[in-house]
């Protein structure tokens, strides 16, 4: 069996305050297997940035990781020191940033800070590490890669700065790339060329890379396969293509359900979410979706139901639990096996 290129194990998160200690991330559990693409998605405040930042190391004090594990190619990092984890950080994992603005220091030039990240990674000359800083914006697509070398980040377009970004993450050779929602300051046609760029190049290098984004399209074209957040909790995992033609989350129905089609009644309302995402102080008892969820019943709101398998994914949902989906009302049940949820033999009886 393949060693996954990343492991991540029953993963809390927690952010220490006056009023007591809230739980960012709950009991997180994925694997990324070498060269796939993993999305991460969800609505803000799900736990997307904050559970990339807990396996780069980049927690902002106060937030911890109070509990579980993170393993890199079978080797557990959670728990080194920090001069371990800077050595990992960059060389090991790459992270690109939502801002490429926020990433590049604005008073150096792009080729030096290029050379430098090579430099602390590498054990390469001057010159060798100028050559490969070149030879990776060529490869980004930085047009007279070697004039613009020299040039300042505000000389860049927005989609061009995020290509050196990109040119940033990978100068190590990184074995994971964590790319924080990396498209959603730039225009929908560069967005298609830098999620193509980027999907390219870990495929080239055999890297693996754990896409963050709140587009469901994007998960669409980019992803192997697909892990739904929310509130801190995985909700739906499973291949992309599965998970967004025939979701087993009401959460993940309800992603896929408020996208637009471009086909249909074009005055027809658009579908949407009731509420909102509940703030981290709090998280409802039970499963944390409950309050907004039309398949509710009263077992949501007692306990947490576990992840279960739900046919060609795994959801955390109650509907899929075979010793816990009968006590739903048969009009529940009938509901949902009408949305495409697939109900486990024991329900499918009840309203047989």
């Amino acid at each position: 069996m393949t060693t996954p290129t990343l492991s991540v194990r029953n993963l809390r998160v927690e952010i220490p305050t006056r009023r007591g200690v809230l739980t960012a991330i709950d009991d997180l559990s994925f694997d990324i297997a070498p060269g796939e693409v993993l999305g991460m998605v969800g609505e803000s405040g799900a736990g997307k940035s904050i559970t990339g930042s807990a396996i780069i190391g980049l927690l902002e004090p106060p937030g911890r990781v109070a509990g579980g594990e993170i393993r890199l190619a079978g080797e557990r990092i959670d728990n080194v020191s920090p001069d371990q984890m800077r050595r990992i950080r960059g060389r090991r994992i790459g992270m690109i940033f939502q801002d490429p603005l926020t990433s590049l220091n604005p008073l150096y030039r792009i080729g030096d800070q290029l050379v430098e990240t090579i430099l602390t990674h590498e054990r390469l000359s001057q010159k060798a590490a100028r050559t490969k800083a070149v030879k990776l914006l060529e490869e980004v697509g930085i047009p007279a890669a070697e004039a613009r070398f020299s040039a300042y980040p505000h000389q860049f377009s927005g989609g061009m700065r995020q290509r050196v970004v990109i040119a940033l993450a990978l100068c190590a050779d990184p074995e994971l790339v964590i790319a924080d929602e990396p498209t959603t300051a730039l225009d929908v046609s560069v967005q298609a060329q830098i999620i193509a760029l980027l999907k390219r190049l870990c495929a080239d290098r055999g890297a693996s890379v754990m896409l963050i984004t709140h587009d469901m399209g994007v998960i669409a074209e980019t992803a192997d396969r697909v892990c739904v957040l929310y509130a801190g909790r995985l909700a739906e995992i499973g291949p992309v293509r599965a998970v967004v033609k025939h979701p087993q989350h009401p959460y993940t129905q309800g992603l896929m359900a408020a996208i637009p089609s471009l086909v249909g009644d074009p005055d027809a309302t658009l579908a949407q979410i009731p509420g909102s995402m509940p703030r981290l102080g709090a998280i409802p008892a039970g499963c944390a979706f409950n309050p907004r969820c039309n398949f509710a019943f009263e077992a949501c709101s007692a306990a947490r139901p576990e992840v279960y398998d739900a046919g060609t994914s795994d959801a955390s949902c109650f509907l899929h639990a075979s010793e816990v989906a009968p006590s739903a009302p048969a009009e529940t049940l009938r509901a949902a096996d009408q949305a495409g949820i697939v109900l486990p033999v024991s329900a499918k009886e009840t309203i047989a």
